[in-house]
């Protein structure tokens, strides 16, 4: 069973409650059509009932009436979810009137139904911009405990076999931090381990990669990475992590054996950890187009419940993949709990 499959089958074995803010968005609903076929998740669509469902007509998508149409603007519970956003923005100066404003936005409304038990993930970006997507997210669920900082972790479904697990890779941060410092990427650390058990099903080794491997380079870079790794292990102990290592030393067993000896990591590395997210954007974009790998994601984490950022080029099957990679977040952080 390839990855995508089980990502799937453990959504479909443990279906969780996820919220879709651009219900009018086609790609969306042509997914979720397909989602709710399949039985992957129990969807809530936001947005106007009547245009949600003209939509569906047009497009002969018969099963999105298995889906829970809300429209914030006429919603019964729009009242509770101001005075919840107020409460939890009043410090920040929001008042009530701006609560009650805000709340008739999809995707604020969306992360208040999370926020109150109501729902239990959300996947938006097909026409949202990433910062659009994420303040509510930050503003209202908030990060993790022990978690500062968000990141975006990309799931690699590699031609060569003989690396990580079958050719499954997971990189971390290539989306949100520019230019972390050594306890951020601790940080990112840890939560793109936990992304590659929750998500890939990964037993994680965690590589830092640097142009160093264990000083034989000397920089200030380098020194945040050997710094962020002794973080990393304070802050999850039972982490199996080795920095600092160069790409190869990480993957590459001979290789890893030569320049690490007796590292437990280095050569057999599945979650890779760069120093900054200039280096994370560039490296996996290279191993999509030059190596003709597959790139799911970027998956984000750090945040209490999850909330996924699509890129407004995503294609039926990028929605349809990144609701299952949602929703098995979702199980994840229950179970964490």
């Amino acid at each position: 069973m390839d990855l995508i499959k089980e990502i799937v089958s453990r959504a479909q074995a443990n279906k969780q409650r996820i919220v879709l803010p651009e219900g009018t968005e086609e790609r969306t609903l042509k997914a979720a059509n397909q989602i709710l076929t399949d039985e992957v998740a129990d969807l809530i669509l936001l947005g106007n009932r009547s245009e949600i469902e003209e939509a569906a007509k047009k497009w002969g998508l018969g099963n999105i009436s298995k889906a829970t149409i809300i429209d914030p603007a006429t919603s019964p519970k729009k009242e509770e979810y101001a005075q919840l956003l107020f409460e939890l923005r009043k410090k920040k100066g929001m008042t009530i009137e701006e609560a009650h404003q805000k709340v008739q936005d999809p995707l604020f409304y969306g992360c208040l139904m999370i926020k109150a038990g109501d729902a239990d993930g959300q996947l938006a970006g097909a026409r949202n911009t990433t910062g659009n997507v994420l303040r509510p997210a930050l503003q209202i669920i908030k990060t993790a405990p022990g978690i500062t900082c968000v990141s975006g972790a990309m799931l690699l479904l590699t031609k060569a076999p003989n690396y990580g697990k079958n050719g499954i890779l997971v990189m971390g941060d290539v989306a949100v931090t520019p230019v972390p410092d050594a306890g951020q990427l601790a940080q990112i650390a840890v939560c793109t381990a936990r992304t590659a058990k929750a998500v890939a099903g990964i037993d994680p080794k965690v590589a830092m990669l640097s142009f160093s491997t264990k000083g034989s380079a000397k920089h200030e870079v380098v020194d945040k990475v050997v710094e962020a790794t002794k973080l990393a292990r304070e802050m999850a102990p039972g982490l199996s992590i080795d920095g600092e290592l160069q790409a190869d030393a990480a993957l590459v067993p001979s290789v890893g054996e030569s320049k690490a000896p007796g590292s437990e990591i280095a050569g057999h590395a599945n979650v890779l950890i760069v120093p900054n997210l200039e280096v994370g954007n560039i490296s996996y974009k290279l191993v999509q187009r030059l190596g003709h790998a597959e790139a799911i994601g970027p998956i984000l984490q750090g945040i209490a419940r999850p909330v996924n950022d699509l890129s407004r080029g995503c294609s039926i099957e990028d929605v349809y993949t990144m609701v299952a990679v949602t929703a098995n977040q979702a199980i994840a952080a229950k179970e964490q709990k």
